[in-house]
């Protein structure tokens, strides 16, 4: 009410002035009128900036600059408080996927405690029709030979072929290049197990006994011959059984139990020859 009451107050003052100044200027000459105006503005102009400070001090905007200042120093510690926060939130999901890993390395080790091993994890990938290779992050430092198995918690993954100091190329069992020796859980029948170009999770069974009786859905594991994996590894399960003209000509294609696009934690063992 009272800044009101002042707002009012300043008004009329101003209004009478400039009556005043229009009554003055009607009744001068054009010369004059000319440097009475210079002279007018020298006087008003000062005058119209300290009212309108008035004003804007009556009315409390000159706080908005203040205010302004304030919010954008505000925003910036905020922006700082969020920063840290999303920090602290990454590092939490290290933490987090680290305890993972620690939890798949546990459950690998104790499912396969009567072989030694070493844990690893998968740090690169070589997957074409061709090739089917995984880098992991262990090497001649930690223990990793050549030719040494390596195992997931679903089964077989495939063979250590090459080493460096501190990683490993693993040959994978559906790579186009690999032969695995295997038997069907079941009936005993024997055959190899290829890889395939074709995908990542097939293999083709071949050397196959006349005799068989494979039947889809048998479980196959590693024999043990060849001198490379132990035996009784798990390494999937028959999917399909193609029988030819001839009795040799039987087909079968297995699945992996691996699924090599999703593979993170191996172990590798290190003692079963």
């Amino acid at each position: 009410m009272y800044n009101h009451k002042k707002n009012g107050f300043l008004g009329i003052i101003i209004t009478v002035i400039i009556l005043i100044i229009l009554v003055i200027v009607t009744n001068m000459e054009t010369s004059k009128l000319y440097n009475f105006e210079n002279v007018i503005s020298k006087i008003i102009l000062p005058v119209q900036n300290v009212i309108t400070y008035l004003q804007n001090k009556i009315s409390g905007n000159t706080t908005f600059f203040a205010d302004m200042d304030q919010l954008k120093q505000e925003n910036q510690e905020l922006k700082e408080k969020n920063s840290q926060l999303e920090q602290q939130l990454r590092e939490l999901e290290i933490i987090k996927a680290e305890n993972e890993t620690l939890k798949q390395y546990q459950a690998l080790a104790e499912k396969y405690q009567s072989y030694k091993t070493i844990p690893a994890y998968v740090i690169n990938r070589d997957i074409t029709n061709y090739s089917k290779i995984l880098v992991i992050n262990v090497g001649k430092d930690d223990g990793v030979e050549e030719n040494m198995t390596v195992i997931a918690d679903e089964g077989l993954v495939g063979n250590i072929i090459s080493v460096t100091s501190n990683t490993a190329k693993v040959q994978t069992i559906v790579d186009s290049a690999s032969s695995t020796s295997a038997l069907t859980s079941s009936t005993r029948d024997s055959m190899v197990c290829k890889g395939t170009i074709d995908g990542t999770s097939t293999l083709k069974a071949t050397y196959i006994a006349i005799d068989s009786n494979i039947i889809e859905g048998d479980s196959v594991e590693t024999s043990g011959l060849g001198g490379i994996y132990p035996k009784g590894i798990h390494i999937g399960k028959v999917t399909k059984v193609t029988e030819g003209k001839n009795k040799i000509d039987k087909t079968v294609e297995v699945e992996t139990a691996v699924n090599f696009d999703r593979l993170e934690t191996v172990l590798i063992i290190t003692n079963h020859n």
